[in-house]
């Protein structure tokens, strides 16, 4: 079986892939990750999340790579993650009352044979109306400044939403186990 790579630095996806219980490193792909002109949310996941798992694929020959990368969709505007107080109060207060899609890419690279499945999957979260103060008192107590669409599922942002719709909720937060379990199926490996 071959030795299963993460291309990745973020411990969201570290702690998602872990509930798989098989073992795994990581490393983090060096890559640009602007989107092209003209490219569309989808393309643009789908793009970024094979490149993070080629990235590896010289450094990790005989590996089973996985790239991921996500981005949120308001009303066709790509949300980057916000970085600072500022922008995450203003992506907050455009999604006050509206929904927002998560579109989170997912590839498997077989670094040994080159195949590389690749795949997007779609998240949606319909946020209640909040208020300012609820935002900064939101964004005061977690910080989610490197986080897409400024809050994390895992944790308080829960509190943000009026519902979520999607097949796999662990693509919201960055990583989509459930295509992975199938995707891993593909290349031999059972889990559990």
């Amino acid at each position: 079986m071959l030795p299963l790579v993460l291309a990745s630095s973020s411990p969201y996806r570290r702690e998602l892939l872990a509930r798989l219980r098989h073992p795994f490193t990581w490393a983090s792909p060096a890559i640009d990750e602007t989107a092209l002109p003209g490219e569309d949310a989808e393309a643009l996941v789908r793009r970024l999340t094979e490149a993070k798992a080629r990235a590896l694929g010289e450094l990790h020959p005989a590996h089973l790579i996985i790239g991921s990368d996500q981005v949120a969709v308001l009303d066709r505007q790509i949300l980057g993650k916000p970085h600072d107080f500022s922008r995450a109060r203003s992506q907050l207060l455009a999604a006050s009352g509206n929904s927002v899609t998560f579109l989170t890419g997912l590839a498997l690279l077989n670094s040994a044979s080159g195949r590389c499945q690749v795949d997007a999957i779609a998240f949606t979260v319909h946020f209640r109306q909040l208020s300012e103060e609820q935002i900064i008192r939101y964004l005061q107590a977690e910080q989610p400044y490197d986080c897409a669409g400024s809050f994390k599922a895992e944790g308080l942002g829960v509190s943000l939403f009026r519902a979520t719709e999607g097949e796999d909720s662990t693509s919201l937060v960055g990583l989509p186990l459930i295509r992975l379990v199938h995707m891993l199926a593909e290349e031999g490996v059972a889990i559990p």
